[in-house]
């Protein structure tokens, strides 16, 4: 297994050195960057990459083995010693063809020998969970399936995801693994800590809550953000929800709220929620954040110290560090070493299983890393 990467910073250098990556005849290359330099640089990676997996998408930040950057296109690309790989893209309608829009892609993936599965997929019109519950329909529940969905910096706004098609705002894209030297490990853990009481899911439809203990949601969130309720809905990353069982305890699953409505007093999440259950409020500061994503990097089993580490965090996560954000992607290489290649980036929601185990899940204001090699 060989790993190159690569960053630029202006559209003008987008296509310079791509001929060097592409010699060395990578099955699979990942872009990581704003629209603008997405768009740029798409057409050359088309061409230099042909016949690679090309998949990317806009981002809340970049990260590279040079640590987390803003506004540049970062690039990896990866030759499989004996791995296979299969693309599946489709488009996504609305928030509510997410369920559907998973069925599609996993169908596209042939069954037989598949180890795991990558997806990216848009940001701002879209139901996390929903899609993996389809693409877990379809793939059962041993398949790993691992990736995030696009960002667009803190605004919420528009977010695009890159393939051999182009640059779409609609796109979702996924890739299949296959090969029995193929080797995955998980990696996944907060760091955030609870305030207040776990309050019970009175209503809520899918990923809008509307109550909690039958008071307005947004009311209630409100009362306990205080003087950061004037800055909703950007504010809500710095607070999300953790999920808490019936009997209390948190389920290490977060929640962070996507948007707002006033009139309704409802409030979207970027994942599903359930009546019956219980949320809480959750706050958190640099130092916790990076132990979190220190011991998401210490969940991880390496074996072979030449893979790819891909990190796919949460734009919260970043908001709440602010200029210390490089800490964590160093917390992380502290742990893996030098050997591995660090790519990935800031995310509106971060997809993997919980800890090692198969179960896939939409995680919010998370560190995942999933570490791909190849035994020897």
């Amino acid at each position: 297994m060989q790993v190159s990467q690569t960053t630029w910073r202006t559209s003008s250098k987008a296509a310079e050195g791509l001929s060097a990556m592409a010699a060395s005849g990578p099955q699979w290359v990942l872009a990581f960057g704003n629209e603008d330099l997405l768009r740029s640089a798409q057409p050359e990676l088309s061409k230099a990459f042909a016949g690679a997996v090309l998949m990317g998408c806009s981002t809340a930040g970049e990260i590279s083995g040079d640590g987390v950057a803003d506004d540049s296109l970062a690039l990896t690309a990866v030759r499989w010693d004996s791995t296979c790989m299969q693309p599946a893209a489709t488009d996504l309608k609305d928030m509510d063809d997410s369920f559907d829009a998973g069925v599609r892609l996993a169908s596209g993936l042939p069954r037989d020998g598949l180890r795991a599965v990558v997806v990216i997929g848009q940001g701002v019109q879209i139901n996390g969970s929903a899609l993996i519950l389809g693409l877990s329909h379809v793939l059962g529940a041993d398949v790993p399936i691992v990736g995030g969905l696009a960002g667009d910096g803190a605004a919420f706004v528009r977010t695009v995801v890159l393939d051999h098609s182009g640059v779409s705002a609609t796109r979702l894209v996924c890739a299949g693994l296959y090969g029995s030297d193929l080797q995955v490990s998980h990696g996944v853990y907060g760091g955030w800590s609870a305030f207040g009481p776990a309050r019970r899911v009175t209503k809520a439809r899918r990923n809008v809550l509307f109550t909690l203990d039958g008071e307005p949601a947004l009311a209630t969130y409100k009362r306990y953000l205080g003087e950061h309720a004037k800055d909703l809905p950007a504010s809500g990353l710095l607070f999300p929800f953790s999920v808490v069982s019936a009997g209390g305890k948190e389920e290490g699953l977060l929640r962070t709220i996507l948007g707002i409505d006033e009139a309704e007093g409802s409030i979207t999440l970027a994942g599903d929620v359930q009546e019956g259950g219980y949320l809480r409020m959750m706050q958190a500061g640099t130092d916790a954040l990076v132990n979190g994503a220190e011991q998401a990097a210490q969940g991880l089993k390496i074996q072979q110290s030449d893979g790819l580490a891909l990190m796919v965090s949460c734009v919260g996560r970043k908001l709440v560090m602010g200029g210390r954000v490089d800490e964590e992607v160093e917390a992380v290489a502290a742990v893996v070493g030098t050997g591995p290649t660090l790519a990935g980036f800031y995310s509106y929601g971060e997809i993997s299983p919980a800890h090692n185990g198969a179960q896939c899940l939409l995680h919010n204001q998370t560190m995942t890393i999933t570490y791909f090699s190849e035994s020897a």
